[in-house]
């Protein structure tokens, strides 16, 4: 009987040294470097852009700083690698970047069949719609046989053909690999329309000859949850770039900011205390140390700072919160529980 077990047994020990071994990959990969790999956008204001210096900013900028701060401490230990659309899919399975965290809409196919794993949403957004205050037009359901620029290699074009479908209206997709190539076209009139994700029209809105000139309509056709994402059968990494994003939010819901962190290491919330290390060792599992969190808001604030200096009313882009509000404020973000 016991000769019996003996191989389910062997068998058991087997896979846990090999999910073992893959869970540690990416973890060992970056510290043995030195230095976090993040795929961002090629150049979308508030989400990941750079200077002419080369000088990197935006929301998922900023959460690539997060997670390079919860591994090193630091958040300057990370490389970015501009990424289009249509290779930044490779990049990631490929081992090119440790993380992808460049405004990509979480799918049941990215999630099921590319090898991915969605980390967390860090963005609720939707497709939207912007032309010309000169067309006249003030609905989606106004561009009836409009010519509508677009890029490829998107969940855009799927969610533009079944918006008109769905309300019996005819357009002429006017397709580009590049987003630059997409903009400048809509820019020089060769489209009535431009369509992406709504966070995306109102950065884009910036880079146009005249901004002013342009509205983004009111309707959102789609649901796009954006957010970073990391290679399958990984899952200490994957708790890593998961929770860095909880302690972002659960930092905000506690009033944990940039500026009163080290004061609040002092807080009688044990919440607080075990958020910021000062109780439990809530790191040790991840391979990381007590005070990763710490780090994270130490470097970069919490999700709202994050938030308002990037897309929100600190920046150009001034986009409302809405639903990427804290739970208690009329949005669905909310943290998970440090217990």
């Amino acid at each position: 009987m016991i000769k019996r077990f003996l191989p389910i047994i062997a068998g058991v020990a087997l896979a846990a040294a090999t999910i073992s071994s893959a869970s540690a990959g990416t973890l060992d990969d970056v510290k043995a470097k030195g230095f976090l790999q993040c795929g961002v956008n090629t150049g979308l204001p508030g989400f990941g852009n750079p200077d002419a210096n080369g000088n990197w900013t935006g929301l998922d900028v900023d959460y690539c700083r997060a997670v390079a701060s919860a591994v090193f401490g630091d958040p300057t230990k990370v490389k970015f690698t501009p990424l289009d659309a249509k290779e930044r899919f490779t990049a990631l399975q490929s081992g090119e970047v440790d993380v992808l965290i460049r405004n990509t809409t979480w799918t049941l196919s990215r999630d099921t069949s590319l090898g991915f794993e969605f980390a967390a949403v860090n963005y609720y957004d939707g497709q939207g719609f912007m032309v010309k205050k000169a067309l006249g037009v003030k609905s989606v359901k106004e561009l009836d046989g409009a010519s509508i620029c677009v890029q490829s290699g998107t969940d855009t074009e799927f969610n533009m053909a079944d918006y008109f479908k769905r309300n019996n209206l005819k357009y002429n997709p006017v397709v580009f690999e590049k987003l630059p190539d997409a903009l400048a076209a809509y820019d020089s009139g060769r489209c009535d329309a431009y369509t992406t994700d709504a966070s995306g029209l109102y950065a884009n809105r910036l880079q146009l000859k005249n901004p002013d000139n342009d509205i983004v309509l009111p309707e959102i056709i789609s649901q796009e949850p954006l957010g970073p994402a990391v290679r399958q059968n990984d899952p200490v990494w994957f708790d890593i770039v998961k929770w860095t994003h909880y302690a972002l939010l659960d930092a905000e819901d506690l009033g944990v900011t940039k500026a009163n962190v080290d004061e609040m290491k002092s807080s009688n919330n044990p919440a607080v205390k075990r958020l910021l290390g000062v109780e439990g060792d809530f790191g040790k599992s991840m391979g990381l140390p007590a005070t990763w969190a710490y780090s994270i808001i130490k470097n970069l604030g919490n999700y709202g700072e994050i938030f308002d200096r990037n897309v929100g009313k600190d920046s150009r882009l001034k986009i409302d919160r809405g639903v990427n509000n804290l739970w208690d404020k009329g949005g669905i973000q909310y943290g998970m529980p440090f217990v």
